[in-house]
């Protein structure tokens, strides 16, 4: 026996379609919105016009010979620095971290030096995605690092 295929029909596979549509799309922004973790530069154009200056900043950063690894344990903030024994031994640590969507203030971070260039946080930082600024300073030298991470 075939059926006809109706009006009724259409109606359904047209609404059914357009469900589908608009659920996908609705999980996507959903999606979207939650993970976004906020403006990476407030003007593009002002950030363009110091391109040139961050590049030859990182350069003479690289020239050091200083590498660190942002990390959490718990709810506090580690670094790993590597490079020059005494450099490493000898570095002042400070740091800020900066809630993504502006929902918490920024912290100021203190660093305690623990063994071997392992650096952990004074202060703890309440759960949620946290971008961490560090910067480490040996007398004139200095070197930034950033890393972005949840707790």
């Amino acid at each position: 026996m075939t059926r006809r295929f109706t009006g009724y029909h259409m109606l359904a596979w047209t609404i059914g379609f357009f469900l589908v549509v608009i659920g996908v799309n609705a999980v996507m922004a959903t999606v979207a919105e939650r993970s976004f973790t906020g403006t990476v530069v407030e003007n593009s154009y002002v950030a363009s016009q110091h391109f040139n200056r961050w590049l030859d900043e990182a350069k003479a950063q690289e020239k050091l010979g200083w590498h660190a690894e942002i990390g959490h344990d718990g709810a506090r903030v580690t670094v790993h620095l590597s490079g020059d024994p005494t450099l490493v031994r000898d570095a002042q640590l400070s740091g800020i971290a900066i809630h993504p969507l502006g929902y918490l203030p920024d912290r100021t971070i203190r660093f305690v030096h623990g063994a071997s260039g392992e650096y952990r946080s004074i202060e703890e930082l309440p759960h949620g995605r946290w971008q961490i600024r560090v910067t480490a300073r040996h007398g004139r030298d200095l070197a930034s690092y950033a890393e972005e991470f949840s707790l």
